[in-house]
């Protein structure tokens, strides 16, 4: 869709974007979900995959599907760059008017997409929030920890920050100067968009705990990487030129 919300006759109506590192088990469930799902939802849409470079055959499932439906798409990174590298390729690369991305562990329900799509063209972004969440509870304390020190440094009331359930207008995503290569992307997406006074919904989301794979999001080198980049950004955004704007009709 365009900012007025009318959609151009030949564009790429949705994009629906998946970071992946070692998730070869969950790949082939997740892309007939996917296809399934988009296509109810739209008429011209792509799913990109994107493979930090996993070391499991991963990315072989992904191209096989690719070489039956053109609208799969994969990119490869040769070796593993982190989250929000490949987070931020599949989002450059991602060519739909509305483009949403999920993380590829099937620990959210893709039919849920249809309830962020109700509100994609009265907000810029619309941010699904886990109810409830269904990670252990120490990834919950450190979910709490973690989103209350963004809510004291960047005054952002969004209720799950790292939430990987998001759609984006296409104008939101060509205006943000992401840098984040680790897991902080999520939030740095946040905090730019409200620093650009762009407007969000939020809505509620299902979430299962997953079935295969490794969460490597509590790791401390991670976490540590998340804390270097949200001290930079709050540097960069305290500047003078670049002070946060009030957000425009969040919720």
């Amino acid at each position: 869709m365009t900012r007025s919300g009318a959609l151009r006759p030949d564009c790429v109506e949705l994009s629906l974007v998946f970071p992946a590192f070692d998730e070869e088990p969950n790949l082939g469930p997740l892309l007939d979900e996917a296809r399934r799902i988009a296509a109810r939802l739209a008429t011209h849409f792509e799913i990109v995959v994107v493979d930090d470079g996993s070391r499991d055959e991963g990315a072989r499932v992904v191209a096989e599907r690719a070489r039956s439906d053109p609208r799969i798409r994969l990119i490869r990174h040769v070796a593993n760059r982190g989250y929000g590298a490949a987070l931020r390729a599949g989002l450059r690369a991602a060519r739909g008017e509305l483009v949403f991305f999920s993380d590829a562990d099937l620990q959210f329900d893709l039919d849920e997409l249809a309830l962020l799509l109700e509100h994609a063209a009265d907000f810029d972004i619309v941010a699904g929030y886990r109810a409830p969440r269904r990670d252990p509870w120490p990834r919950r304390l450190l979910a709490w920890g973690w989103g209350s020190l963004v809510r004291g440094l960047f005054d952002l009331e969004v209720r799950d920050i790292d939430c990987a359930f998001k759609v984006f207008r296409r104008h939101v995503l060509e205006a943000l100067p992401l840098a984040s290569i680790g897991a902080f992307v999520n939030t740095e997406l946040l905090v730019r968009a409200r620093s650009a006074g762009f407007r969000v919904h939020q809505v509620p989301v299902s979430h299962r705990r997953r079935r295969h794979g490794r969460q490597t999001g509590a790791h401390p080198r991670v976490i540590a990487r998340a804390l270097v980049e949200l001290a930079s950004l709050y540097r960069e955004l305290r500047r003078p030129a670049l002070g946060l704007a009030p957000a425009r009709d969040a919720d």
